[in-house]
């Protein structure tokens, strides 16, 4: 066992550095084809265990894959099985999100990373927010998994359900960075919006069913929903004057919405359809509500915050 201090870390990469260059080309190979970097730590410890060498690496850890950053308090890189267990404060983040959590692992081969214990995310132009039990970042597939009630913001709409999947594509403009394009929901998926034409009482259309595919354009405005099986909706309407006329419901095996401008703007419904319509004295009574709705704002961890934590 040996200890490496802040001090001498400079030093020791530096050594490192001058060394591989007068490894065989094979060695040189691996170095080339092993991604992850150490940027920064307070402290290294290296050893061997019957598991094979580790290097453990303690307080202020940075670590850089690519686009992908890994912040904790403590680490230990086991080199041979590609593993890198976090702890406490961890952050994985790029340029368009970061996912905290208190426990996790890092695979390096796969460029994906687990977390769990209070785990929480964002997009980094505060256009969502979320939290669950367990997430999954996969770099290699421009991929983030929320599991176990799971639970995201979006602007004034709340989805949830027992798994999210957001997925990112490279953006269209110069910057090429990365934006959120999709969103899949499984499992008791549930979609709340705040309707904003309503003021008093407030009240709220809502969506569910098993399976909910959210697509979205540049700027995180949503283009259109699909809800399949089981799936129901309960919307407020309106005349042409903007006044309110009536709720509706309706229910088949699948319902298709698409959205002007990130507001609702057509609803097809097919597949088994039901419906039922209530007059204007239902609005804002809970009764009517679908047995899924349950308004969550004050759980979302970033509610006051604007900027990272």
């Amino acid at each position: 066992m040996r200890q490496v201090s802040s001090r001498s870390l400079t030093a020791f990469l530096l050594l490192v550095l001058a060394a591989s260059v007068a490894l065989p080309h094979h060695n040189t190979l691996r170095a080339e084809q092993k991604k992850i970097i150490l940027r920064h730590a307070d402290l290294i410890e290296g050893g061997g265990d019957e598991a094979g060498s580790y290097r453990s690496v303690i307080g202020n850890v940075v670590f850089q894959d690519g686009s992908l950053t890994l912040t904790c308090d403590s680490a230990t890189d086991y080199e041979r099985e590609n593993k890198i267990v976090l702890k406490g404060n961890i952050v994985i983040a790029d340029d368009a999100f970061a996912i905290y959590g208190d426990n996790g692992v890092y695979f390096s081969d796969k460029q994906t990373g687990e977390l769990q214990g209070s785990v929480r995310g964002r997009m980094l132009d505060n256009s969502l927010f979320g939290k669950s039990h367990r997430a999954v970042v996969n770099k290699a597939n421009s991929q983030v998994w929320l599991y176990d009630d799971a639970i995201a913001w979006h602007e004034q709409q709340q989805i949830s359900g027992d798994i999210i999947l957001l997925h990112f594509t490279e953006s269209g403009d110069s910057k090429k960075k990365q934006r959120l394009d999709e969103m899949q929901v499984h499992g008791n998926a549930f979609f709340a919006a705040a309707d904003t034409l309503s003021r008093s009482p407030v009240v709220y259309d809502q969506f569910g069913g098993k399976k909910m595919v959210i697509r979205l354009l540049e700027g995180s405005k949503i283009e259109d929903i699909t809800v399949t099986s089981q799936a129901e909706i309960l919307y407020h309407l309106y005349n042409e004057k903007q006044q309110p006329s009536g709720i509706n419901y309706s229910s088949g095996d699948m319902i298709r919405m698409l959205f002007t401008d990130g507001r609702l703007n057509r609803i097809k419904v097919t597949g088994n359809v039901e419906g039922k319509q209530y007059p204007e004295s239902f609005r804002g009574n809970k009764s009517i509500d679908l047995p899924k709705f349950i308004w969550r704002e004050e759980e979302n961890p970033f509610r006051k915050q604007k900027s990272l934590p």
